[in-house]
């Protein structure tokens, strides 16, 4: 999640209705596919509550947001109304732009229960933004935002269908906050399959929960201040920050422990990183970064 990074509060609230020529809803049900604006914003950050959003920050200028659109149009449009899609002009709506943080374009950031989560950057191919959407409604799921829109005749599903039983497991336990049940639920699933990148990216999401959810903030970053060089106090600050939506900050930060430290003294750091890369996900271009500066780092 981006809490902290991204502050959307000055848009909530705001449900005044779109303007001439924005699309229509259909017989009262969102459209898959909706241009949004500052004001109108607010509608999109209530229906987060129940389905999974996809915000596309672009503009006409950016021929990279064109290539993009029309790949998101389609994967969206597939999942059969478990996503919906929310089109920013980031020249029109210059609040949701600074909101976002928007510094490059196509800035693509997914919405669950009105909180920001940012998915990636640039015009990637379309088989690395399946595989983004489809972490991004595992994740959905383990916030207990599971609905869809209605799609042509069909009505609109209260849930969606239903996890296998140890994704299930999962779930309820990430549900009543017990994380250390929900990881091993996860490690069940995987030890069945070891090809089950779900509950391989579950693991590592509830792995990071179970850390961070005791954690005091200014007493952590205070302990790595006066210890650049333990890892322990590092884990912890590299821990909220990915938590925080800070993600190349955690990865710098782990970067820069690893390249200090003895090559005997690395191993831990190394498998940190590597476990925080499966929260964000191989595809995103800030994991592929990092392993590029990690691999440097090794050789």
């Amino acid at each position: 999640m981006m809490r902290g990074a991204v502050d959307l509060s000055s848009l909530r609230g705001r449900t005044e209705p779109p303007g001439p020529g924005a699309p229509a809803p259909a017989a009262g049900a969102p459209s898959l596919v909706v241009d949004v604006t500052d004001a109108t914003f607010g509608q999109i950050l209530e229906l987060s509550r129940s389905v999974p959003v996809v915000v596309d920050l672009w503009a006409e200028w950016c021929g990279p947001c064109k290539q993009l659109g029309p790949v998101l149009e389609k994967v969206v449009t597939e999942a059969g109304g478990r996503l919906v899609l929310a089109k920013v002009d980031v020249d029109a709506n210059p609040q949701l732009a600074q909101s976002f943080r928007a510094q490059s374009i196509p800035l693509v950031v997914g919405l669950v229960g009105g909180q920001p989560v940012q998915l990636f950057t640039g015009a990637v191919p379309e088989q690395q933004v399946r595989e983004v959407l489809a972490q991004f409604l595992q994740l959905a799921a383990q916030n207990g935002v599971t609905g869809s829109v209605p799609v042509g005749d069909a009505p609109a599903e209260d849930a969606a269908p239903a996890l296998p039983p140890l994704h299930q497991e999962a779930f309820d336990a990430i549900e009543s906050g017990d994380y250390a049940a929900a990881a091993v639920a996860y490690e069940k699933a995987l030890a069945e399959n070891p090809r089950d990148e779900e509950a391989r990216a579950g693991l590592a999401q509830v792995r990071l929960l179970d850390r961070v959810h005791h954690l005091d903030a200014t007493a952590v970053r205070a302990a790595a201040a006066a210890a650049p060089l333990d890892p322990e106090a590092q884990f912890a600050v590299a821990d909220l920050d990915l938590a925080g939506g800070h993600i190349d900050d955690a990865f710098g930060r782990l970067l820069d422990l690893f390249a200090a430290l003895p090559a005997e003294e690395r191993a831990p750091v190394r498998e940190r990183l590597l476990e925080l890369f499966g929260v964000v996900g191989d595809a995103d271009p800030r994991v592929l970064r990092a392993r590029g500066r990690l691999a440097s780092l090794l050789f």
